[in-house]
């Protein structure tokens, strides 16, 4: 598809999922691909668990407590729990 095709899809990002994305430091534009988005958000979110795994085995907190800091990621990404279609509407 060339850039001036004009069969490129837009698409408008709930007002939600935005504020979750920013808080992780993303901002996508009506041009970019909600799979793309979520592919990101992701691999944020692995990379935070695999960080706070790394975290566990340095002894910086107690093996008791992984659960609750793995349960506090979730609650952060929730976004990934939802159908990246509801993310967006096509415009």
């Amino acid at each position: 598809m060339s850039a001036g095709s004009g069969d490129e899809v837009m698409y408008e990002y709930a007002p939600e999922a935005l504020e979750v994305l920013a808080g992780h430091g993303l901002a996508p534009v009506p041009h970019t691909r909600p799979e793309v988005v979520r592919d990101a958000l992701s691999d944020l979110y692995r990379y935070e668990i695999r960080r706070l795994k790394r975290r566990l085995l340095a002894g910086e907190f107690p093996k008791a407590d992984y659960l609750d800091h793995v349960i506090e990621l979730r609650r952060q990404y929730w976004l990934l729990s939802i159908p990246v279609v509801k993310w967006v509407r096509p415009l």
